[in-house]
């Protein structure tokens, strides 16, 4: 029936008719709504409208109406509006044209200048009248409220269940529901194994990137789940490897709030999904699921990849050990101001604390060399690792051979699930009509394709050395005692060029949370070690200064070195004197040097009243002048047999070569003379069991 509010003018303009549902799954299931909007069109030619005069907007189904941001149907018909080119506006409901007054009362205002009319089911409403204007007005708030009414009741619906950990969400790979809805752990043990080796692997190298270029060296591919949900194998890679390690549902536990919406960086953009922190999940309900690792295996995981982000002023992380000879770097910071300490190499390695200089232009706080302090810090660590040397060789041996069984476990899981690949690939092949070449060709192609995938498994698996048997539990006594032995050599170990910058930063944070310097005055810097646990360690570093005067005690020493040099007192003895009294040199931080006396001595116009000379020594030993002398040899012949290595002998602290001056040392050297022998090695003075010392035979060379 026509409505009296239809006009002739309104009849020459167009009948526009709105379409809308508010989320894809409505638009699949709720069918009969969607056919009733339609069905629309026939109202309008009920009121007057030509067939030709009709146009349907449906641009915006799936979409909600509670804001105009990515509604281009609903911005196209204001458009059309404001052009007055729409006579009428036809909706199932105003619920379909908005459900905010924010876009409802501007469209209410334009239809009312433009003289469009706006239909439902209920009635035909003008804008421009009041009656009109009250009617609609109402419907649009109604509509806002029952946005806001349906969505707090669904949220609370919702919770309710998250908090009971019943809510169904996207479980992820290695983890399914059953027919009942019980969540178990994926029957493929293939599957299993490659999870746990991830996690095995992580908690052994301490770094996604590590895990991930492990897994690629190896040809060791990840499960993950396709557009389908379907089960896949793909190659390991950052944003995998990071997706599995984080997600606590492996760790038992059923999580909600996970992710927030932040607003969009630009107008029209959606909002972006972004990840809280653990401590700002809204719900977490564990032990739900079956894990793979236990809960606070899991927070040392997560612990460690925010530790690795190097972000050093805003989550004040220490980053991953990187190669670098700097031994503090992430965990330097400034006792001053409070601000972590970069590191700096141009002019040698040094710690710099100039984040206020980059910040707000003021002067650099301090600059520290490194080298002694690293020397400092390196000392307190072994000191502190040496009573658990024991107890980490045994559990260090332990994680390798179980890494070494998990890795090698896995390879062959990798080729056992490529060889099923394969036989099923021959079945399908088997199966095929073989006039059919189109299908035969393809299932040919499969198969060899499959084929190749199994040599490269069984040449990955060949490559990794099979695992040695466990021979030994528990250390043995001997062993025991050669570790006890190591102590005193931990700094000449943790010195060894084989072992690598980053393996030794990542040792040192075991044990050292952080270290905070201060240079302080002259010769000495303060180093605070704060170890994991609590206890602080304060540390006093002799640094190395330019001069006598820049010493904490330079005056005293200087004083002390002119009195003795008065008294005739040699250069050397007066360094021993000085540094059994606590002075040093000042390049040097434990002992005097004599260069650092004569260089003073000369300074006061002190001369020696007795030259000394540095080959000094005990009468048990003969310097090569005196052994050719008693050989009656030329002393030239000592010293080229020692350049040619024929005679081993180790030189002195002093540079000067001293002989044992006992008879097989004699004997044995004129052996060499007459080519008795080829070689002696006097290295070792101790003879060996045959009463010896150690010879080559000249028909042995």
């Amino acid at each position: 029936m026509k409505s009296e509010l239809v006009t002739p003018s309104h009849l020459a303009r167009k009948a526009v008719v709105y379409i809308r549902q508010s989320t894809p799954h409505q638009v699949v299931s709720n069918q009969e709504s969607l056919r009733l909007q339609y069905a629309l069109r026939q109202r309008a030619r009920e009121l007057g409208w030509r067939e030709a005069a009709i146009d349907v907007i449906d641009a915006d189904l799936g979409l909600s109406g509670a804001s105009i941001a990515q509604r281009n149907g609903f911005k196209e018909l204001v458009g059309r509006v404001g052009l007055s080119e729409v006579g009428l506006i036809l909706s199932i409901d105003v619920t379909r044209l908005a459900r905010n007054c924010t876009d409802w009362y501007p469209l209410l205002d334009i239809c009312g200048l433009r003289g469009c009319l706006i239909a439902d089911r209920d009635g035909v409403y003008d804008p421009g009248t009041p009656n009109g204007r009250l009617l609609l007005g109402l419907k649009g708030s109604i509509s806002e409220l029952e946005l806001h009414t349906i969505r707090s009741r669904l949220t609370a619906g919702l919770l309710a269940k998250a908090e009971r950990g019943e809510l169904a969400v996207m479980l992820p790979i290695g983890l399914m529901r059953d027919p009942s809805g019980v969540v178990v752990k994926d029957p493929d043990m293939a599957v299993q194994g490659r999870l746990g080796l991830v996690f095995q692997l992580f908690l052994q190298l301490r770094s996604v990137a590590k895990v991930m270029r492990a897994l690629n060296e190896r040809d060791l591919e990840l499960p993950r789940r396709d557009r389908y949900g379907d089960l896949c194998w793909t190659r390991a890679t950052l944003a995998a490897v990071a997706a599995i390690l984080k997600n606590p549902a492996y760790a038992g536990a059923f999580v909600y709030g996970r992710t927030r919406f932040r607003p969009p960086k630009r107008e029209g953009a959606l909002p972006q999904k972004a990840p809280r922190p653990m401590e700002e999940w809204r719900i977490v309900v564990k032990d739900r699921y079956p894990a793979y690792i236990d809960w606070p295996i899991y927070e040392k995981i997560r612990s460690v990849i925010r530790d690795n982000r190097a972000e050093y002023m805003r989550i004040k992380t220490r980053g991953a050990p990187r190669n670098g000879e700097l031994l503090l770097h992430g965990i330097a910071w400034c006792a001053r101001c409070g601000h972590k300490m970069y590191v700096r190499y141009k002019g040698g390695g040094e710690y710099v604390c100039n984040h206020l200089r980059t910040q707000e232009g003021q002067p650099t706080c301090q600059h520290i060399r490194a080298a002694h302090i690293d020397a400092a810090v390196g000392d307190a660590f072994l000191t502190a690792l040496a009573p658990a040397e024991l107890d980490a060789l045994s559990r260090s041996r332990r994680v390798q051979q179980q890494t070494n069984n998990a890795l090698r476990s896995s390879a062959e899981r990798e080729l056992e699930r490529k060889r099923y690949t394969a036989a099923l690939a021959e079945r399908q092949f088997n199966r095929a009509d073989p006039d059919n070449r189109l299908v035969a060709s393809e299932l040919e192609r499969r198969w060899e394709a499959a084929l190749n995938d199994v040599r490269a498994a069984e040449e990955a698996l060949a490559r990794q050395t099979p695992p040695k048997a466990i021979t030994q539990v528990a250390i043995s006594k001997e062993l025991n005692d050669k570790v006890i032995s190591l102590t005193g050599r931990l700094p000449q170990i943790w010195g060894d060029e084989t072992i690598s910058d980053a393996h030794r930063k990542a040792l040192l944070r075991c044990l050292i949370e952080k270290v905070v310097l201060d240079r302080g005055e002259r010769d000495l810097a303060l180093a605070r070690i704060v170890w994991r646990g609590g206890a602080v360690t304060e540390l006093e570093v002799k640094m190395s200064v330019n001069s006598v005067t820049r010493l904490t005690r330079g005056t005293e020493m200087r004083e002390r070195l002119l009195t003795l040099a008065r008294d005739g007192v040699p250069d050397d003895k007066i360094a021993t004197i000085l540094t059994r009294e606590g002075h040093r040199s000042p390049r040097c931080a434990d002992k005097v040097l004599p260069i650092t006396v004569g260089r003073l001595r000369r300074a006061a116009a002190i001369k020696v009243t007795a030259q000394r000379s540095r080959w000094e020594h005990d009468d048990s030993y003969l310097s090569p002048p005196e052994l050719a002398r008693r050989l009656e040899i030329p002393v030239n012949w000592l010293y080229v047999q020692i350049r040619t290595k024929r005679l081993l002998i180790d030189r002195q602290p002093s540079g000067a070569y001293l002989f044992p001056n006992t008879p097989s040392v004699l004997h044995a050297i004129g052996d060499l003379r007459n080519h008795v022998i080829a070689q002696l090695d006097l290295r070792i003075c101790q003879p060996n069991k045959e009463g010896h010392l150690r010879t080559a035979r000249a028909s042995d060379a």
